[in-house]
């Protein structure tokens, strides 16, 4: 591997005119068929192999042409000053905004609330929902902005009107100017890390180029296999940190070959050969991760996971490729400003010398148990709220008070109750039933009969007459836990029901489907930890050469995703600091949030236990003890390992500042799950673990040596073929290029 890679570098660098033109060239080619490949289609959120799921597909096999996932809004009425909303100037106004709302070019439908008894039983709230023939994307303005002249008449005439749905509410960014705030940050790192704008410049540029590539590639094959920008959202981020990261690794591992007094084109090809071979390491790793999110079930996840899966790829191939060739038309630029002034001096390596990694690395070598105890200790308490997790999907619930989709929530829980705004859809098929009605009265009156059940609606029958659906309301909140157990206990009563009624039925609605999703993902995150891990356990070990260390990794790693699985717990569940976040209301964990925590932060945590690893094997290979190798690969990788981890945490960061509660949660968990496995897991109880285990971390039985397959990440067969450094010199140092 090392040896395929340090011909791969110098390739690079000899031909870089060529290589850069090739990536250029492929960068233009994949925006071009970018620009002309048609929208991909809005195939929307689909669960395969749950009961809502099913349900919602009957309904629309039954209910044809109902645009059931048509756009909808649902204004909400109270009247003031405790006034009655039934009173003759209220009820006017509000009939004259049904009015002029059913009147709009993309309505269906738009209900009148006292018509269909949408009133409060103290008459001070009311509700319409006006249900659009289209989804929300493709509402034009103008029918938004009829809808919204008829909501202001109304204010106008003293009554409070909000409004629910998905028809007015704002889309809030993913983050605004989190990419730009990020990349500025990350810029700062790698101007500090470095010394030199080059140097800090080249990994920005390369990782740019690669998210470009790749966003191109998925609007590119977003109409044939049913991409979007959202699919693309999570290879925009991994593919900005990764490949950032993945320069950044390669440029210091050349830096530190021409310190060494290494010619330009042999310390580019020396930094393919083994910065590069940890970056190959380290990206298949991610790779494994993301493409495992495949088991889960979940379409649009599979397709975010592999769209970033191949952005990582791509950031590996062009740390590989692109990376050397520019380093060979600049080749001083990116060394620091006193290597570039000749300000060196002669025969003094910074290599050989003590720098803040090495002296941390001897702290924890000369005191291994106090800082081992230490750092499990406190990740276990950090990792402690995460026993009371509690999954969901948060709705308007969750949106600031600001919002009018949040007032509109509350509205509608004070006047109709807490249970209102998650009402159980219940779809019955009476295909077999000899009186359908019969058995829809029967099934409707045994289910308004359980416990927790507040009332049901009237039962609409479909054109055939052989499918009904009606509406169940709980006594509880969407989000509350006894929901999901009334939920549970209809379903196990609907072998009676079913029986006694001659027809079935099944449970849908956003409750019930929120809560089926939060029980699947549940039950796939054992046998997905359980295959990344294993695949990657697999796969340091040929790294390494060595049982201990991979079994080591994935247990710190564990531990650090627990500790940031309970901090997000304890802040978005529990409410612990949530005002300094900016969370209005806290709530359920997202059902997805536990998925997402464990496939990309095991990615990116084998990645810094790969280059941080990978550099104390290179220094026992070499012939150091084991207590002088991990100093000796703190000394070389720690200040790149930093750096690439503060870079992570830029960019994750960026989106705490995001308007929605979900999109906070996944900035602030991904960043302080790097915030822990970088700094405690692996700069803290790696060194101490192996400092305690000695030569037998590196130990592997003579058998599984002589079956597995050598990789020589750490360059071994480059140390017995490699030119002897030039004579170690500024003049040297300096060399042009051939």
């Amino acid at each position: 591997m090392a040896t395929l890679l340090y011909r791969l570098g110098r390739v690079a660098f000899r031909w870089r005119w060529f290589v850069t033109l090739v990536w250029v060239a492929v960068l233009g080619a994949v925006g071009f068929a970018a620009a002309k490949a048609p929208a991909a289609p809005d195939d929307g959120f689909t669960m395969p192999g749950i009961e809502s799921q099913r349900a919602f597909d009957l309904l629309e096999q039954r209910f044809p042409g109902t645009a059931a996932d048509g756009a909808n809004a649902r204004i909400v009425f109270v009247a003031p000053n405790g006034e009655k909303v039934t009173a003759t100037e209220n009820r006017a106004a509000i009939e004259k905004l049904v009015t002029e709302a059913a009147d709009g070019s993309q309505v269906a439908s738009a209900v009148d609330p006292f018509a269909a008894k949408a009133v409060s039983k103290d008459a001070s709230t009311a509700y319409s929902t006006v249900t659009f023939k289209v989804k929300a994307d493709d509402l034009t303005d103008a029918a938004k902005t009829h809808l919204e002249r008829a909501i202001d008449t109304a204010r106008k005439a003293g009554l409070t009107v909000e409004v629910g749905g998905d028809a007015l509410a704002t889309q809030p960014a993913a983050g605004g100017s989190a990419e730009a705030i990020g990349i500025a940050i990350a810029a700062v790192v790698l101007l500090i890390t470095f010394g030199s704008l080059a140097a800090a410049g080249l990994p920005l540029l390369t990782a740019i180029l690669g998210v470009g590539i790749s966003m191109s590639a998925v609007l590119a094959l977003g109409s044939a296999f049913g991409l979007s920008e959202t699919t693309g959202t999570l290879a925009t981020m991994l593919g900005l940190a990764c490949g950032i990261d993945y320069a950044l690794f390669v440029v210091s591992r050349y830096r530190e070959e021409r310190e060494k007094g290494h010619a330009p084109r042999e310390a580019a090809g020396l930094a393919a050969g083994t910065a590069g071979s940890a970056v190959v390491f380290a990206g298949l790793t991610v790779v494994i991760a993301l493409a495992g999110l495949s088991v889960v079930g979940i379409p649009m996840l599979t397709k975010m996971g592999l769209a970033a899966a191949g952005a990582v790829l791509l950031s590996v191939l062009i740390s590989l490729t692109l990376v050397p060739a520019v380093l060979g038309f600049w080749p001083n630029a990116v060394l620091s400003r006193r290597e570039r002034k000749g300000k060196a001096k002669a025969g003094r390596s910074k290599a050989n010398g003590e720098n803040g990694g090495s002296r941390w690395a001897r702290i924890v070598v000369r005191r291994p148990i106090p800082v081992l105890l230490l750092g499990v200790v406190g990740l276990g308490a950090m990792a402690l709220p995460a026993l009371n997790l509690q999954l969901g999907m948060p709705g308007d619930e969750a949106k600031s008070t600001a919002t009018t989709e949040r007032r509109a929530y509350d509205d509608l829980a004070q006047g109709f109750g807490p249970g209102f705004n998650g009402p159980l859809t219940i779809v019955v098929d009476a295909r077999k039933a000899d009186d359908a009605k019969s058995s829809v009265a029967t099934i409707s009156k045994e289910i308004a009969a359980t416990e927790g059940v507040v009332s049901v609606s009237p039962a609409r029958f479909n054109s055939a007459g052989d499918t009904a659906v009606f509406s169940a309301t709980p006594a509880t909140s969407p989000t509350d836990e006894k929901t999901k157990q009334l939920v549970q206990t209809i379903r196990d009563e609907r072998p009676r029901i079913s029986s006694a009624a001659g027809a079935s039925f099944e449970v849908t609605g956003t409750t019930a489907l929120n809560i089926d999703v939060a029980q699947k993902v549940q039950d796939a995150l054992i046998p997905y930890l359980a295959l990344v891990v294993g695949l990657a356990i697999v796969l340091l070990l040929l790294v390494f050469r060595s049982l201990l260390v991979p079994l080591k990794a994935a247990l710190g790693f564990l531990l650090s995703v627990l500790a940031a699985l309970g901090a997000v717990v304890a802040v978005f569940q529990q409410g612990h600091g949530a005002s300094l976040l900016g969370v209005d209301q806290t709530g359920p964990i997202m059902s997805l949030m536990p998925i997402f925590l464990v496939g990309i932060v095991f990615g990116l945590a084998m990645d810094y236990e790969v280059f941080l690893v990978s550099r104390m094997r290179e220094a026992y290979v070499h012939g150091d003890g084991p207590g002088q190798a991990i100093v000796s690969g703190f000394r070389h990788s720690a200040r790149a390992v930093v750096a690439a981890a503060l870079i992570m945490m830029a960019v994750f960061s960026g989106f705490i500042g995001a308007g929605a509660s979900m999109i906070k949660m996944i900035g602030f968990g991904l960043a302080i799950a790097v915030l822990f496995d970088a700094f405690v897991v692996r700069m803290a109880i790696v060194p101490a673990v192996l400092s305690l285990l000695g030569n037998k971390a590196w130990y592997l039985p003579r058998w599984l040596d002589r079956v597995l397959p050598r990789m020589d990440v750490e360059g071994e067969a480059l140390s017995r073929k490699a030119p002897a450094p030039v004579a170690d010199t500024p003049t040297a140092r300096l060399t042009p290029v051939p």
